[in-house]
């Protein structure tokens, strides 16, 4: 066996405790033109179709074009106009997705959401008012932790730098968690939250849990991030 890969099965025996403490979706960034997509508008209306066109601006989703199955009739919206989405990821993304949300199921919280469609692959979006250096807005944002988002909602930034990587053999195998995210507590206004203000912003956070506290509140690391945000949901009322 070629030396570079028995490091590799090595040094990945040696992380596979940290690997498994990801719990957070991976975003995606590419979807389905082939197979329905479903929105429902903040007046109630429900538009299932196929996904013509996503655009985005500064990685953000500023509108949303889809031909309606029933009519045929392609239809534009902005993030303003829908209340949430489900969209279906492309390519072997689908599998990687439905795969992650089965070994999260045990986590699920979050009977407010379709399960079905997120076991199937589908990428949950939803709308939320987020605090930014300019003032409030309106953002159509990817969320990552369906299955147990009852409290606090970690949603994906298209931006977001990552922390640096461990590779073997040209894979990546450590690392790479991104250094912010989108959260949103309760029906509180979403903010930003950096990897270097994660320290004083714990509390607020996630402080109101005992459980939470005592086992990421006295040191805290970005890397257990993912597992407090769980805890907090599923160890706590």
């Amino acid at each position: 066996m070629n030396f570079k890969y028995v490091v590799a099965i090595a040094l990945l025996c040696f992380i596979t405790p940290s690997l498994f403490s990801q719990v957070f979706m991976p975003p995606s960034e590419g979807y389905s033109r082939q197979k329905n997509s479903y929105l429902t508008l903040e007046d109630g209306k429900e538009i299932t179709g196929t996904l013509e066109k996503m655009t985005r601006k500064k990685g953000l989703i500023s509108s949303i074009e889809v031909t309606d199955s029933i009519s045929g009739k392609k239809l534009k919206f902005t993030p303003n106009q829908v209340k949430f989405m489900y969209l279906p990821p492309s390519g072997l993304d689908k599998l990687a997705r439905g795969m992650d949300f089965l070994n999260d199921a045990t986590k699920w919280n979050n009977q407010d959401l379709d399960a079905y469609r997120l076991r199937k692959g589908y990428v949950y979006f939803e709308k939320s008012e987020v605090e930014l250096k300019k003032g409030t807005q309106v953002l159509m944002l990817q969320l990552l932790n369906p299955s147990f988002s009852g409290k606090v909602k970690v949603f994906h930034d298209p931006y977001a730098n990552e922390t640096a990587s461990v590779g073997v053999a040209g894979v990546t195998v450590a690392g790479g968690e991104d250094k912010s995210y989108y959260v949103k507590k309760g029906k509180e206004v979403a903010f930003k939250l950096y990897k270097k203000n994660y320290d004083k912003e714990f509390k607020d956070l996630l402080g109101d849990c005992p459980t939470v506290t005592k086992k990421y509140g006295d040191k805290t690391r970005w890397s257990d991030f993912e597992a407090a945000v769980a805890a907090h949901a599923t160890e706590c009322k």
